[in-house]
């Protein structure tokens, strides 16, 4: 099962309806913090190892633009100083690189894309995990207090926990629905997995790169030297 499944699996999970049927929701709940954290600090390591291979591709694409850029600027001085031959020449370089500049761009947009999709995807972890914490803090007391009342014996407060345990159950419900978001958070899910796919399933586009010649003619009109 890839990371992707799990934590759509995690995020989508109806964890309120494991409560209900539970006779001891602070251990269901207990071990959903547990999977949190468990997939939260797998997200940060794989969001690690993505930034530093978007950042290697980054300095491999600006490297391989500083080189392009330079070529151009000298087949555009040659055509000023009306050489086309060198102009040609420093164009057929470039041409020589552009095809991998294709391939470094777009393995830049895939490293991109795929950062993108796992900061965003770490930060929902953590705004729904520290909710997720707040309130069972929150309902753990409520039910401490409950028993406390409970223990006294008297039917007063009997009735008394009766009724906390009930309002309890409510808050809780509430803090699930809360905590996992409904299905807007499915959707938002989708859409991030749905970017990363396609980011990481770009493709090189090769038309997208002129000829020399095309790029000759180009420099000569701009240089009216047509």
């Amino acid at each position: 099962m890839s990371m992707w499944t799990r934590l759509r699996d995690v995020m989508k999970a109806n964890v309120y309806s494991l409560l209900q049927q539970s006779d001891n929701p602070e251990r269901i709940a207990r071990q959903a913090m547990e999977q949190f954290t468990s997939e939260l600090g797998q997200v940060k390591a794989e969001t690690a190892a993505v930034l530093a291979d978007e950042a290697r591709t980054k300095r491999a694409l600006d490297e391989s633009s500083a080189e392009l850029n330079k070529l151009q600027r000298y087949a555009e001085k040659s055509v000023q100083q009306g050489d086309e031959t060198a102009a040609l020449r420093f164009l057929d370089k470039k041409a020589s690189l552009a095809a991998k500049h294709v391939e470094l761009q777009t393995a830049y947009e895939r490293a991109s894309a795929r950062a993108t999709a796992m900061k965003t995807m770490q930060s929902k972890l953590v705004a729904d995990l520290d909710r997720l914490q707040t309130r069972y803090t929150e309902l753990q007391s409520r039910m401490d207090a409950a028993n406390a009342q409970t223990a006294n014996g008297s039917a007063t407060n009997a009735l008394q926990a009766m009724e906390e345990r009930a309002n309890q159950a409510l808050h809780e419900a509430e803090a699930w629905a809360e905590v996992r978001g409904g299905g807007q958070q499915e959707e938002d899910l989708d859409v991030l997995i749905a970017r990363l796919e396609a980011g990481m399933n770009a493709q090189p586009d090769p038309t997208a790169i002129p000829t020399p010649q095309q790029e000759l003619d180009q420099l000569k009109q701009q240089n009216g030297k047509l």
